[in-house]
């Protein structure tokens, strides 16, 4: 036990901590991204309000939500203390090699650009899971036609001081499946329809694939799991797939409803 609290304590185990956190924070990006991409469906929130109702409700899945809160706190931590001693031992800063820094300016940025991630997840965090758990929401009530999925109809049922509850069932005596829940959709809709906010997103999202571009191939340089065999897939994933991909996706959603909603 007391070689774990030695090994966690010093600067390697520190890295293996962020490297962990790090990529366990990337797969939460690819299931949050199939969730949001829902947001493109044009179906009144239809599609999106289930996902959202299901991310917050099913057992499995908010326990797994609380490892990753508690992993965004560790790995920004983590950060922090990491970059501190990074000072202390190099106070003169990087050396310079024909006028260039001898390291990748991602490398020598991750703490800024994690701090505008972590700016961006608290604003974020605030407008949607604070707002979805404790504000009055309306709610939306959907009636999907049990012959024709694609007829759905749609009412707003604006809050009236009274809760309801979330209902999903099949109406036999009408031929529809009804679903009422709670309408994060609207506040989608309105929060990017802010030119602040949308302007926010897109350079957070910019900012987040710097991060992911050398964050993800040095989690696994740090984990030693970065065998000749498989660093070119590796680097391939990062620099592609968490690099671009994954942040092209996530900006695009704020922009489509700016200018096509």
């Amino acid at each position: 036990m007391s070689n774990l609290k030695t090994t966690l304590s010093s600067s390697l185990g520190k890295k293996i901590v962020m490297s962990l956190t790090g990529l366990f924070l990337c797969t939460f990006l690819i299931v949050h991204l199939i969730g949001n991409l829902q947001l493109f469906k044009d179906d009144n929130g239809l599609a999106f309000n289930a996902y959202a109702y299901t991310m917050t409700h099913f057992t499995p899945i908010k326990i797994v939500s609380y490892l990753l809160y508690a992993s965004i706190i560790v790995h920004a931590m983590y950060a922090l203390i990491l970059t501190s001693m990074n000072k202390k031992a190099r106070p003169v800063g990087y050396a310079q090699q024909n006028g260039n820094a001898n390291s990748p300016w991602t490398s020598r940025n991750m703490g800024i650009l994690g701090t505008i991630l972590l700016i961006f997840i608290v604003i974020h965090m605030n407008n949607f899971w604070a707002q979805y758990h404790w504000a009055d929401l309306p709610y939306a009530k959907y009636e999907v036609s049990l012959t024709d999925p694609a007829d759905v109809k749609f009412t707003s049922i604006p809050f009236d001081g009274s809760k309801i509850a979330h209902t999903d069932y099949v109406d036999i005596e009408h031929g529809v499946k009804v679903l009422i829940a709670k309408d994060l959709y609207l506040i989608v809709g309105e929060l990017f329809k802010q030119w602040w906010y949308v302007l926010l997103y897109v350079v957070s999202m910019v900012a987040l694939a710097f991060h992911l571009f050398h964050g993800f191939r040095s989690a696994f340089q740090t984990l030693g799991w970065d065998h000749k065999k498989y660093v070119s897939a590796i680097r391939f994933i990062g620099e592609w797939g968490f690099g671009l991909l994954i942040p092209i996706a996530f900006a695009a959603m704020p922009l489509y409803f700016f200018f096509f909603k």
